[in-house]
Parts: C-alpha cells; sequence; structure tokens
C-alpha cells in the first residue's frame, strides 16, 4: 500500500552493468583506475593553484573551482558504485539515495555554472583586456563562489524535497550504480507530473541559462579574435581559450544526451544509459586535469617544477 510504503521507507536495488554481472570485478578495474586519475589530477589542480602564488589570478581561481566540482561528482559516485561491483552491495534507502542525489546532482549544477564563470572570465579576458583586473577582482571571484553555490541550492531542493511525498511500490531497480534523480522518480507508483515538471525547470534554469550564455560568450571572443591583426596575436588569443571549449563540450555533451535518453529513450537497451550516465560523471573529472595540465603553459610548467623538487630531494646523498 502506498501509505506504508513510505512509513517502511522504501529502498532502492542499484544496477552495475546489465548482462556483465560476472565480469563485475574486471570492470571494476578500469573503473577505479580513471576515479583515482580523477582524484589525483583534480586535487593535484587544486593543490598547485591553492600553493604557487603565480597562479593567484582570476583564471586559476576558477580553474580550482572546476576541479573542486570534478572531486565531488567522482567521491559521490565512488561508494556506491564500488559497493556494486566489488560485494554485490545494491540496497540503498531512499534517505541515503536522496543523500547522494544533494551531492551529485549539486556538483554538477556547480559545475555548469563554473563553466559559465569561465566563459566569462576569457570574455573579459580577450575582448576588455584592459579592465580585467578591475572587473575580475578577488572579491567578486569569493561572491561568484558563493552564488554558484546558493543557485545550486534553489534548483536542487525544490527536487529533493518532492521526493519524500512520492510513495513507491513493489522493487525499484534503478539503471545505474548510483542514484539519478529521473531514473528514482520513475519508480514511483504514484504521480511524479510535479516531479517532472520541477525537474524540467531545474534543468531550464541551469544548462538552458549556461549554454547559451557561453555560446553568445564565444560568438564574441570570436568576433574579437578576428578583429585583431596579427595571426600570432590571433593564435595566443585563441590559444587560451581551447581548453575551456574542451571542458565544455566533455560536460554537456553526454549530459544533454543522458537527459533525452531517460526522458525519452524508453526503448534503449539497459547498458547504453548505463555507458552515458559513465561519459557523463566520469569523463570530465578525468580528462578536464589532463586537458589544462597540457594546453595550459603555466599549469603544465608548475607541476613539471613540483615532479622535478621532488624528484631531487628522492635522490641519495
Amino acid at each position: 500500500m502506498p501509505f506504508l510504503s513510505n512509513i517502511t521507507s522504501p529502498t532502492f536495488l542499484l544496477t552495475g552493468v546489465p548482462g556483465l554481472e560476472v565480469f563485475h570485478i574486471w570492470i571494476s578495474i578500469p573503473y577505479c583506475c580513471l576515479c583515482a586519475v580523477a582524484i589525483l589530477g583534480n586535487a593535484m589542480i587544486m593543490y598547485v593553484v591553492i600553493t604557487e602564488q603565480s597562479l593567484h589570478e582570476p583564471m586559476y581561481y576558477f580553474l580550482s573551482m572546476l576541479s573542486a566540482t570534478d572531486l565531488g561528482i567522482t567521491v559521490s559516485s565512488l561508494p556506491t558504485t564500488i559497493g556494486v561491483l566489488w560485494f554485490n552491495a545494491r540496497k540503498i534507502s531512499l534517505d541515503g539515495c536522496i543523500i547522494q542525489l544533494f551531492f551529485l546532482h549539486g556538483f554538477t549544477l556547480m559545475e555548469s555554472s563554473v563553466l559559465l564563470a569561465m566563459a566569462f572570465d576569457r570574455f573579459v579576458a580577450i575582448c576588455k583586456p584592459l579592465r580585467y583586473a578591475t572587473i575580475l577582482t578577488n572579491s567578486r571571484i569569493a561572491k561568484a563562489g558563493l552564488g554558484i553555490f546558493v543557485r545550486m541550492l534553489v534548483n536542487l531542493m525544490p527536487l529533493l524535497l518532492l521526493l519524500k511525498r512520492l510513495s513507491f511500490c513493489g522493487t525499484n531497480i534503478l539503471s545505474h550504480s548510483y542514484c539519478y534523480h529521473p531514473d528514482v522518480i520513475k519508480q514511483s507508483c504514484t504521480s511524479t507530473k510535479i516531479n517532472s515538471i520541477v525537474g524540467l525547470l531545474a534543468l531550464i534554469m541551469t544548462s538552458g541559462i549556461d549554454i547559451p550564455c557561453i555560446v553568445l560568450s564565444y560568438v564574441l571572443i570570436f568576433k574579437s579574435i578576428l578583429s585583431i591583426a596579427s595571426h600570432d596575436e590571433r593564435h595566443k588569443a585563441f590559444s587560451t581559450c581551447i581548453s575551456h571549449i574542451g571542458a565544455v563540450a566533455i560536460f554537456y555533451i553526454p549530459w544533454i544526451i543522458l537527459a533525452l535518453v531517460h526522458r525519452f529513450g524508453h526503448n534503449f537497451p539497459p547498458y547504453i544509459h548505463v555507458l552515458l550516465s559513465n561519459l557523463h560523471f566520469l569523463f570530465p573529472p578525468v580528462l578536464n586535469p589532463i586537458i589544462y595540465s597540457v594546453k595550459t603553459k603555466q599549469i603544465y610548467r608548475v607541476i613539471l617544477k613540483l615532479f622535478q623538487t621532488k624528484g631531487s630531494r628522492l635522490q641519495p646523498w
């Protein structure tokens, strides 16, 4: 009975890779390697930005925010995924699901906002270079960080609170090894119309605003770059945007595809959902530190200097 299911606190069953359950241990090896790369890479980016005085600039402050959100996304999905792959620990309560949703979706929403802030940073740096230092002051960057967090709470908390009003009946089998909001509400045996509407509004208020604003920023950036007479200066200006464009692509493309598949791809094979969810939640944290370490000379030099210093300390006398 619906009322009874809410009293007894419904449980959900997480899913690994459908059809490949006997290979979960082997699948966990590349998964753990990618998670280790994501955690170490993003932690290193944050460390070098905090400790290196030459990197105390707006661009690198936003980069450290990006690394913090990527780190949060990885850590949020790691415990339940490892539990499923290693121990077949599939059960999770509704409250446990809501806690994981808060962190997983919260860091995802904040990453979208950080990418928008980074696009604005590149716009000011290229289109208004003489006013860069006066526009992007430390206090405004701190306020932007606070605004990103508050924006996440405003968009996410209604979604999570509305989950508590739903009733769940029977066996609630989720499509992933972690809780994902569209996946959870599909298990309800009562109407989820309000949840779907609020979820769609949250998507519009985040990526629906962020993506057009990022595109507009780059239209203005490219227009400004093309007006530069020198080919070398155009190349230098454009190269400062490459890393951010890559970060935007690997974050938004899988997210949009995953959202569309969950809403309209009900007839898709289960492994398609698993593949897309892993692309969305794992690839940006893995690839962003690599992209920024390779393409951003200042970051690359600091990391190289860090390893050279540690290597010299390990050498015997």
